[in-house]
């Protein structure tokens, strides 16, 4: 055995037993497998031109050698980002935890009531501190989350404003620059027009439907928006509000006077800066507004036997069922790092967290006043953290870069400096030291001080985080036991195989993943000059590189955080092609039926309008109607949205024919890189006449999915569309006619992208392509050892599957059977469902990926065919059986009484492996019906509502 091959360690095929897996199969060999699988006109005629893969030790020593050309500076540069600290219970614990960081999203929420409880604490953060009633469970940055406010009150405007066409949003001058980028690319595609100004200056006039403030200003100001916030009211204007969220520990909730929206970062809850990312953002408003509110929302509810229960509420009103009806097209949250940032709260509890607000208050007046001795004049009249110093900016650069420190340059006479956690005394002295030095004054020791700045108007009256669960678990002892024991309620990668089809949940290599816990790589501000970043931007660069040969693609922007924002930004990155060139009327684009529901919700987010195409009854994309609809439009043709291989698993043979159709109509084709984990070294969006794709590295490219986030969602572009890729205000990314800014950051969330680059770096060449070609051997033998059993929906001509198939349990209504209740019962087995009804209802859609053992694909295999047995027990006019009563609790296997018609053995060990290594689920099948007519989101107890 080749101890040094990583593809050894990630592949869980064993080559000795490949033999056997083909001979199930029905082929005599691999590459009869592929070529059966995969068409022969879009297969690559030559390996992928990357290197030879490293082995772990060896990558280990680069990315050392790598994070040696970053330079970490102490960075006081604020604009939303700020050194944290991460208290090492919570990063030892779920941060470097693969039982919380390899969990899916919280769909079977049987399986997750550990996941859940941390995002019900992360909502209850979020509602107190901003004095709203309801918040979501996170979202993928602070301007993400301001434009996703600004979609919503547009959304909720009046009918007499919609009527009048009201369709002004003001954004104050305090707003942070990257959010002003971000807000125009949202707004311009959808018909809205931003006004920039002077908050104090705003007529209020009835043109407007919403306003967006900033709280702090941008430069650190406090503002008291309380009469602003009367006069909107007053005219039928929405107020949002970006708030900075440790500041509101000190400063009175925006709730509190009167705004419909409060949105902005958790990061400096103890989120490392990451060189941008990944941060939860934080959501929160009116209940009225619970409908149109983006993202997912964690709700409680009852289990059939009446117990509290959490699940994920209101899934109605989410893009994979509205669609091109969405308010917003997010798809993935920041789960870990709410986890995280809920966590923080929960350590530090509400005395915690005003001891810190405190502290970090107190050492910026403390900085101000010392800073003022030296004869600097200080010009914020009232501030939280940041304070802004009038002094030759060149000078103070020069001297601060010298001693290894960042602070903002706001002009050539004015210098900002953001206060943070970290912040020692000897932080403060070295400013000091530094602007003595700039002064050419002796340096003066700083003077702690008790003097506020913060305005009385706006100072916090409000308690916050009184539940129990904040003043419990301060310390490490019982906050490790807290975690752990969220933890035991999960079902994770750790513990066995997550089969989701369109979602590809593989191994997340530790060696992938090791230098995320290091401060050479996530104690980096986004906003720090490059050369400062050396070792990122080497990174950074090669990951584009890498991505760009596996694509066959031009270009790559990393900056999209999301495969939902990497959608919407592929067809922005279209919008601008055709625009560039005079065809600002193309606006048609062609979605399949079979789409994933972000398809058409990001197409209407781009200003697109969505004319669906059939699909034919092998599950393939109707050419003809395809052709039909092309012609029809040709005129106004802007794009084609595939997925390939197709949502339904299968590698179509016209896909050359199909893109050749929009091309020849003047339309440009994005490819959906959802199931990119079938193409990589064998096709690649560009060979099947593609001009941009999306990649998930969150499945393809092995970033964990963390319970449903982070995401990474970077787009790949042909040469043409390469000048229009995104950019950034303060850091410059993109084309030379790039569009705004995607994300918040730079190049989105850079700290992991490591764990792609890391991967890619050492499968290599034939690794990754050994990976594709095993992802399909798993998923056809899945499909050998089941089809007899089970309806498999789709093949390709040739009876083969890609690396997914889609299993029909719509027949076994007949006995009653529901395909969810195959789901649950496979939580007695031990594992998680595939994904289920998508995309096409009363499905299951199967994904083994190359990582799983055949082992592990057999035991599968093994309780799927016995649930088929149970199925046939089934009649449907007697639902007491152990398909509709699953998962099946211990609590239910150790009470006294067994009313139940087949055994205490069938219901939690149905077959001899489950006992080796029993997975308990925590509730039983969870009442969403209940949870969505009464509907709570924060910790308050089932007592505190009655069903409606």
């Amino acid at each position: 055995m080749n101890t040094d091959s990583f593809s050894l360690r990630h592949n869980g095929t064993r080559a000795k037993n490949v033999p056997n897996m083909l001979k199930t199969i029905g082929v005599d060999s691999l590459e009869q497998l592929i070529d059966e699988t995969i068409p022969d006109e879009i297969r690559l005629n030559a390996p992928i031109d990357l290197p030879v893969g490293l082995s772990e030790n060896e990558f280990l020593s680069h990315m050392q050698n790598l994070a040696g050309h970053n330079k970490i500076f102490k960075s006081y540069i604020g604009l939303g980002y700020h050194e944290p600290i991460t208290p090492a219970v919570i990063q030892r614990n779920i941060f470097e935890n693969p039982g919380w960081y390899t969990a899916y999203t919280p769909y079977q929420a049987e399986i997750a009531q550990g996941r859940l409880e941390a995002l019900l604490n992360f909502q209850t953060v979020v509602t107190d501190l901003t004095g709203m009633e309801i918040a979501n469970a996170s979202l993928l940055d602070e301007s993400t989350a301001a434009a996703e406010a600004m979609g919503m009150l547009f959304s909720v405007r009046s009918r007499a404003q919609k009527k009048a066409g009201v369709s002004k949003f003001f954004v104050s001058n305090e707003v942070l620059p990257q959010t002003i980028s971000l807000l125009k690319t949202r707004a311009i595609p959808i018909g809205i027009e931003l006004v920039f100004g002077n908050h104090e200056e705003f007529d209020f006039s009835t043109e407007y439907f919403g306003a967006l403030l900033q709280y702090p200003g941008k430069y650190g100001q406090v503002f008291d928006y309380r009469a602003f916030t009367e006069q909107a009211n007053a005219n039928e204007i929405k107020v949002a509000v970006a708030a900075d969220i440790l500041s509101l520990v000190l400063l009175e909730s925006p709730g509190n006077f009167g705004v419909d929206v409060v949105v902005g970062t958790t990061q400096r809850f103890g989120i490392p800066l990451g060189y941008g990312g990944p941060h939860a953002a934080f959501f929160a408003t009116k209940e009225a507004y619970k409908r149109y509110l983006p993202g997912r929302i964690i709700g409680v509810t009852k289990d059939m036997d009446d117990n509290r229960a959490l699940r994920m509420a209101l899934q109605t009103r989410e893009q994979h069922i509205k669609r091109d009806k969405a308010t917003s097209n997010i798809c993935t949250a920041q789960v870990l790092l709410a986890v995280m940032a809920g966590m923080y709260a929960v350590y530090h509890g509400p005395n915690g967290l005003t001891y810190i607000a405190n502290k970090v208050h107190s050492n910026a007046v403390s900085l101000a006043n010392t800073l003022e001795k030296l004869g600097f004049e200080q010009t914020n009249t009232a501030y939280f953290d940041t304070i802004v110093i009038k002094a030759d900016a060149d000078k103070v650069k020069e001297v601060a870069e010298q001693n290894e420190v960042n602070f903002l340059y706001i002009d050539k006479n004015t210098v900002g400096i953001s206060i943070n956690e970290a912040t020692t005394p000897r932080d403060l002295n070295d400013i000091v030291f530094i602007f003595a030095t700039v002064a050419g004054k002796e340096t003066i020791e700083i003077e702690n001080t008790s003097t506020s700045k913060i305005l009385p108007a706006v100072s916090r009256k409000t308690t916050f985080l009184e539940e129990a669960v904040f003043n419990s678990y301060h310390s490490e002892t019982e906050m490790m036991r807290y975690i752990k024991k969220l933890e035991r309620k999960d079902l994770s990668l750790n513990h066995s195989m997550i089969a989701l089809g369109s979602c590809t949940m593989k191994l997340n290599a530790a060696a992938e993943m090791l230098s995320l816990s290091s401060a050479q790589w996530n104690n980096i501000h986004p906003f720090v000059p490059v050369e400062q970043a050396e070792g990122y931007q080497i990174l950074l660069k090669e990951l584009e590189h890498q991505l760009n040969i596996v694509t066959g693609f031009a270009g790559t922007s990393l900056q999209p955080n999301s495969g939902a924002q990497g959608e919407f930004a592929g067809l922005m990155v279209i919008r601008a092609y055709h625009e560039s060139r005079g065809d600002t009327h193309r606006n048609i684009c062609l979605i399949p039926a079979s789409a994933h529901g972000t398809n058409p919700a990001s197409a209407v987010m781009a200003g697109m309008k969505v004319v669906v195409t059939k699909t034919t009854e092998e599950g393939n994309i109707d050419v003809e109607d395809l052709r039909e609809k092309a012609l029809a439009h040709k005129d106004n043709l802007a794009a084609l949205m595939v997925t390939y291989p197709s949502t339904h698993g299968v590698f179509e043979a016209t896909i050359k024919e199909i893109t050749q159709i929009i091309h020849n109509n003047g339309g440009q084709v994005y490819m959906d890189g959802a199931n990119m984990n079938a193409q990589v070294g064998l096709t690649n969006p560009a060979t099947i006449g593609a001009d941009v794709c999306h990649l998930n590295l969150h499945k393809t490219f092995a970033i964990p999915h963390g319970g449903g986030g982070p995401g990474v969602g970077p787009i790949c572009v042909a040469a043409h569309l390469v000048p229009f890729l995104p950019s950034n205000p303060i850091i410059k990314t993109g084309g030379e006619k790039a569009i705004t800014a995607i994300s918040s950051a730079p190049w989105g969330s850079s700290l992991v992208c490591l764990i792609s680059y890391g991967y890619i770096a050492m499968l290599g060449s034939r690794g990754l392509t050994e990976a594709t070609e095993y992802a399909i051997l798993n998923a056809n033998y899945i499909k050998a050892r089941l089809e007899d059993e089970y309806n498999i929906l789709y093949t390709n001509e040739r009876g083969r599957c890609a690396h997914e198939m889609i299993i029909d349990c719509r027949p076994f209504k007949q006995q009653g059977i529901e395909v969810t209740d195959i789901a649950k019962r496979l939580m007695d087995y031990g594992f998680h469902a595939p994904t289920v009804s998508f995309p096409v209802g009363g499905t299951i859609m199967i994904e083994p990926t190359e990582s799983e053992s055949l082992a592990e694909l057999d035991t599968f295999c093994d309780a799927m065919l016995a649930i088929r047995s149970e199925i046939s027990e089934a009649k449907a006019d007697n639902t007491n059986n152990v398909l509709k009563n699953a998962p099946h609790t211990l609590a239910m296997l150790t009470a006294e009484e067994w009313e139940l018609p087949y055994s205490r053995q069938k219901a939690a060990f149905p077959l001899p492996y489950v006992a080796e290594n029993k997975f308990w689920p925590s509730v039983r099948r969870v009442d969403d019906a209940y949870g969505d007519r009464n509907l709570i989101c924060t910790c308050a107890p089932i007592e505190a509502y009655a069903e409606a």
